[in-house]
């Protein structure tokens, strides 16, 4: 089966501060910025900006569960939020998609629109000339495989799984080729 995003997830944008952030170390409110979400988006709670805000509305408050989208810059991904953040806002640019629908797992979504086929349908909705950016309406229209909720769960299981092989496979490759260099070099200055 085949959904429009709109049909199965609310998009909003991200908040939209009217000026720079006043970061206070014991502000009740976490910021996250596009800054906060590494290349293999993960989210690095531990580094972001605190700050006052005593009139954010509960709407405005990331869930457990959501999808942080990255609408401008070279990639579009997403980032899923998991555990709690207690009171945390998501920053303009980036958007949230918050599913509205129980047929559809956060993690699935979070893979389907990571994937090559899908960054690459949403690259070719991509508005601007310097700085390309996915706008709210953009994402909303993309069009969501949704395959039954058990094989949602595998297909999440057995990309994880895939990801961590290749993550191994660098990390091994770089280990031999250190191994083998220290002993090549160890060979060249044995010169008798």
């Amino acid at each position: 089966m085949k959904s429009l995003l709109l049909d199965i997830a609310e998009v909003r944008m991200g908040y939209s501060f009217r000026s720079r952030l006043e970061v206070d170390a014991e502000g009740d409110v976490a910021v996250i910025q596009m800054k906060d979400i590494d290349d293999s988006n993960l989210l690095h709670p531990e580094g972001l900006a605190r700050i006052q805000m005593p009139d954010l509305k509960d709407r405005h408050i990331v869930q457990e569960g959501d999808l942080m989208f990255r609408s401008r810059g070279e990639s579009n991904s997403t980032s899923l939020v998991g555990g709690s953040l207690g009171r945390a806002v998501l920053a303009a640019p980036m958007m949230l998609i918050r599913l509205k629908v129980d047929a559809v797992e956060p993690a699935y979504l979070q893979w389907f629109i990571n994937q090559p086929a899908t960054q690459a349908a949403l690259a070719s909705q991509a508005a601007g000339t310097a700085v390309k950016m996915i706008g709210k309406a953009a994402l909303e229209q993309l069009e969501v495989a949704v395959p039954p909720l058990d094989d949602q769960r595998r297909i999440v299981e057995i990309g994880q799984l895939a990801a961590r092989e290749a993550q191994l496979m660098r990390e091994l490759m770089g280990r031999r080729k250190a191994l083998i260099e220290g002993i090549l070099m160890r060979r060249a200055q044995d010169v008798r």
